[in-house]
C-alpha cells in the first residue's frame, strides 16, 4: 500500500482526512486501518465516506470522484417494466429481513468479481448499526419469499445505498424505486449509491462532482429525521401503487 495514504488512528473518534485529499489511482482511496464500530462508520458517512475492501486487506476507506447518485425527485422506472409491475403482486417493506437482505447481497454474484466483499467483519458491524437504528433494509416480497432488495445507511435525511440483489428479474429496480418513492414523499432528496457501475446507471443513476456531494451530504445528514426501524413509517408499498406513480 502507498506510503501517502494515511492511516487511522485506534480512536474510533479520531477524524478521517478529507474527501478532497483521496487518490486519483485508485479513485477515491482515502485511508486504511482503524475499525468499524458504529461511532467510526457514522463518522465515515457524515463525511461521505465509506469503506470496501475485500478478505484478508486492511479496512480501506474511500471517497471517489465523481460520486454516483439517485436524485429521488426524478427516479422513475422504466415504462415497460412499469406495466409489468401492475401484474405483479409484489410489496415493498422495511426493516423486516435486514440480516436476509445482507446475506442475500453477499451470496449474489457480480460480474467482475472473485467472492464478497461483504465480509463477516463487514455483514457484524452493519448488523450492528441496524440494531442501533441507521442501517436500514428495503425487501421485496412476493408472498413471504424475499424476491429482491438492498440495504444503506441513513443519518438525517440522507440515505447512503451499500449493496442490492435480485432473486427474481427487476427485484433490485423495484427495491430502488420503492426506496426512491418514500423518500421523495418524505422530502428526502439524495440516495447515495457510491461508484458507477452499467446497472445503476440503466436505473437511473448520475454522476456529480465530489464537492458537490460532500456539501449536500453535510446539510442534509444534519438535518432531523426519525430514529429507530422504519417498518411503520415505511408501510407496504405495493408494486402495483409504485407502477402508478408519478
Amino acid at each position: 500500500m502507498s506510503l501517502r495514504l494515511p492511516e487511522l488512528p485506534a480512536d474510533p473518534t479520531a477524524p478521517f482526512p478529507p474527501g478532497e485529499s483521496a487518490l486519483r489511482q485508485p479513485d477515491g482511496l482515502l485511508a486504511l486501518g482503524g475499525d468499524l464500530s458504529p461511532t467510526r462508520l457514522l463518522n465515515a458517512y457524515r463525511h461521505g465516506i465509506f469503506p470496501w475492501y475485500s478478505e484478508g486487506q486492511p479496512i480501506l476507506w474511500w471517497c471517489p470522484d465523481p460520486r454516483t447518485v439517485f436524485r429521488t425527485d426524478s427516479f422513475k422506472l422504466p415504462s415497460r417494466f412499469r406495466r409489468t409491475l401492475r401484474q405483479l403482486p409484489w410489496v415493498v417493506r422495511a426493516d423486516t429481513a435486514f440480516e436476509a437482505v445482507i446475506d442475500a447481497c453477499a451470496r449474489i454474484p457480480r460480474n467482475g468479481q472473485d467472492g464478497t466483499w461483504i465480509t463477516p467483519e463487514m455483514h457484524a458491524a452493519y448488523v450492528a448499526l441496524h440494531r442501533l437504528g441507521h442501517a436500514h433494509s428495503i425487501e421485496v416480497w412476493d408472498g413471504d419469499r424475499l424476491v429482491g432488495g438492498l440495504y444503506g445507511v441513513s443519518i438525517g435525511q440522507m440515505f447512503f445505498g451499500e449493496s442490492m440483489f435480485s432473486a427474481e428479474s427487476g427485484g433490485s429496480k423495484v427495491a430502488i424505486g420503492g426506496l426512491a418513492h418514500r423518500m421523495r414523499q418524505w422530502g428526502w432528496p439524495l440516495i447515495d449509491a457510491q461508484v458507477e457501475n452499467p446497472h445503476l446507471m440503466a436505473l437511473g443513476a448520475r454522476l456529480i462532482r465530489r464537492d458537490r456531494f460532500l456539501s449536500q451530504v453535510a446539510t442534509l445528514t444534519a438535518l432531523p429525521a426519525p430514529s429507530g426501524p422504519w417498518t411503520d413509517r415505511f408501510g407496504n408499498l405495493g408494486a402495483v401503487e409504485l407502477a402508478r406513480a408519478p
